[in-house]
């Protein structure tokens, strides 16, 4: 669909902008083309942003005739803690934090344009990549009345602009408030949850992608040899305070991006994944904060599932990922999933201490107490001492049973062999 299909007199196109190089260039191109445009940005934390109010100015200069901040960290903590709590990172092993912050940015958005009558949404999201997924089928969920606007899909638009190249000419051309050319070796999407590197440069993979500049941190073998002990508190299944410290949600995800990131933990994932669209990408990740968070997260699960119960939450746990990275967050599937997971979310309290040291963390101790984590099924039946309830006797019927099946394989193994 194309930009002239949607246009006509007294139409609003809404925008859904970050402030960077596409938004700048989408605004101002359909601006000249005749259209009004209004944009809208989600507060995310967005650590590359000192004030966000200068994202607004840039898209008035860009020819938006109104720019408005919508809050959104408080919804974002809420999805983010979610993440963790079903332990969902996609190839590679990284936190889906662009992925997540997709459709609590198009609900944000959403409710603004109910309010304004707002029937069109466009974004920024390259026809290769997934947000344009993300984008659009979260706004199909939101409010299926709801048009969407993808200029990277415009045939119109993609001659004047066929990559990044020609948009960095055009607003330099145009004077538009954008970061020179020469600084923009990669694109970055940013929120409080992490950073997402990609494009640029970092297509190349002959390059070395430490020249990226961490955002939240720094590089591991940058950190200091000096260890750091982080004590993480849980209460069914939320975080509730950092080395003893009560904070709310939003602020402890800050806080522990900090402690972290001094230490580059969650700083530099490298992955060649697989993009939904059916094409290989490279991306540098960082998301301190989630995986201190996340790791503290895993070492309580360890104490409060039983086999059965760790076996399917792995299986949920890699359903809701693959939900979160091809932009199914808000359809049934995924809430049946999470609804699922609550059961062990409520049983998630405990206190664990971690070490933080060069991009790694580490378990260090746990508050085993019935107190500090009553639903731990960790007991002295496991000790190589005289304690517990287990006895070693009883293994030997256990044994019995089991041999059955394998002495039987054995026998029929040994009579083909004997052929």
């Amino acid at each position: 669909m194309n930009w002239s299909d949607l246009h006509s007199e007294g139409v609003i196109f809404g925008g859904a902008v970050s402030g960077g190089l596409d938004s700048c260039t989408v605004t101002h191109w359909l601006y000249k083309h005749g259209v009004d445009v209004k944009c809208f940005t989600v507060d995310l934390g967005q650590p590359d942003e000192e004030n966000l109010q200068s994202v607004a100015d840039r898209m008035i200069s860009c020819g938006a005739s109104d720019a408005t901040i919508i809050p959104g960290q408080k919804s974002l903590a809420e999805a983010g803690l979610k993440v963790v709590q079903s332990q969902a990172r996609y190839e590679g092993g990284y936190w889906n934090t662009t992925g997540i912050a997709r459709p609590v940015t198009v609900q944000a958005i959403l409710d603004e344009f109910e309010r304004r009558e707002i029937e069109i949404l466009f974004h920024g999201a390259t026809g290769r990549g997934n947000d344009q997924v993300r984008f659009q089928l979260a706004a199909n969920m939101v409010n299926p009345n709801i048009k969407v606007y993808a200029p990277w899909r415009d045939q119109k638009f993609l001659e004047q602009f066929p990559g990044r190249r020609e948009m960095i000419k055009y607003c330099e051309s145009e004077a538009l408030p954008i970061r020179p050319a020469k600084e923009s070796r990669y694109s970055t999407d940013a929120n409080f949850l992490g950073l997402t590197h990609e494009a640029g440069d970092l297509e190349d993979v002959t390059i070395s992608p430490d020249f990226v500049e961490p955002g939240m941190g720094v590089w591991p073998w940058d950190a200091s040899d000096v260890p750091e002990y982080v004590t993480v508190r849980w209460e069914a299944g939320i975080p509730v305070a950092v080395n003893d410290a009560p904070m709310p949600l939003t602020e402890i995800f800050v806080h522990c991006n900090q402690l972290a990131g001094r230490h580059g933990v969650g700083i530099g994932t490298h992955v060649v994944e697989n993009r939904f669209v059916g094409i290989k990408s490279r991306g540098i990740y960082e998301s301190p904060g989630m995986e201190l968070l996340g790791r503290s997260y895993e070492f309580l699960l360890q104490f409060v599932l039983d086999r059965r119960a760790r076996e399917h939450f792995e299986d949920i746990s890699k359903m809701i990922s693959r939900q979160i990275y091809q932009g199914y967050w808000l359809d049934l599937a995924t809430s049946s999933a999470l609804s699922s997971l609550e059961i062990f979310s409520q049983l998630a309290t405990g206190t664990i201490q971690l070490k933080l040291y060069r991009g790694n963390v580490f378990f260090e101790t746990a508050d085993d107490t019935f107190d500090a984590m009553p639903y731990s099924l960790y007991t002295d039946d496991g000790s190589m001492e005289s304690t517990g309830t287990y006895d070693h006797a009883d293994a030997e019927g256990f044994l019995n049973v089991l041999g059955v099946s394998a002495r039987n394989f054995g026998n029929r193994q040994s009579s083909r062999l004997d052929r």
